[in-house]
């Protein structure tokens, strides 16, 4: 049986039952962690800390009536951050790797981002397909550059977050199919590949927080553009 790269994609089975079921109950466990003590403990602690400091900044050059965000963004980013990183554990797959899901996540928050703008601010948001003292020749091809633009954020959102995390997971794929190859004929060579991987698997944990990241603050500033 030939193995391909890209079946560290599939969605790994045990019994009949989707490992990854079991993968997606482990990131509750340990963001909704439940104290009998008045005081919160570290985990809880750091938490708040931590999604306070991420609303903050995301919401600083945002008027108030776009605050009203901030329980959609600070969950989307919780949803990234654990489906991008359980791909990183044991007989799991990453589901952000799936196009088909990523924009599908983009595409409502994009539209509801654009909805808004034109519902509350009409002519401020289509005044943004046109720059001011542009002439007159230079209009409607302005307006179709504008639009096409427009229309392809999303498809841009969900491609970046796809191809990011596809290329390193094929990556540590590549290196660690090389370090069994060479283990037993160049230790050395396969030791200091081993230390490669190791390094590249602290860099795909970081790109994969970054890109959950990204993916919000780009809906940030589509959403700072129309409230």
């Amino acid at each position: 049986m030939i193995m391909s790269f890209f079946d560290q994609f599939a969605i790994p089975q045990a019994l009949g039952i989707p490992l990854i079921i079991i993968a997606i109950m482990i990131p509750p466990m340990l963001i909704l962690t439940l104290s009998p003590r008045l005081t919160t403990n570290r985990l809880s602690t750091l938490q708040t800390w931590m999604m306070k400091n991420f609303t903050k900044q995301i919401f600083l050059p945002i008027n108030i009536p776009g605050h009203k965000w901030a329980s959609i963004l600070m969950s989307l980013m919780l949803l990234l951050i654990s489906l991008n990183l359980l791909g990183l554990l044991p007989y799991t797959f990453t589901p952000t790797t799936q196009l088909s899901m990523n924009m599908a996540i983009a595409i409502p928050m994009w539209g509801a981002t654009v909805l808004i703008g034109l519902r509350k601010q009409p002519t401020i948001s289509l005044g943004h397909l046109l720059p001011e003292g542009t002439p007159n020749l230079l209009i409607p091809i302005l307006i179709m550059i504008e639009t096409i633009s427009l229309f392809i954020r999303p498809i841009a959102l969900g491609v970046r977050l796809t191809a990011n995390l596809t290329a390193g997971h094929l990556l540590i794929q590549l290196i660690s199919t090389a370090v069994f190859v060479l283990l037993p004929t160049m230790t050395l060579t396969a030791t200091l590949t081993f230390i490669i991987l190791l390094l590249l698997t602290g860099l795909e944990i970081a790109v994969a927080m970054i890109q959950a990241y990204v993916f919000v603050l780009l809906l940030s500033l589509y959403l700072q553009e129309n409230v």
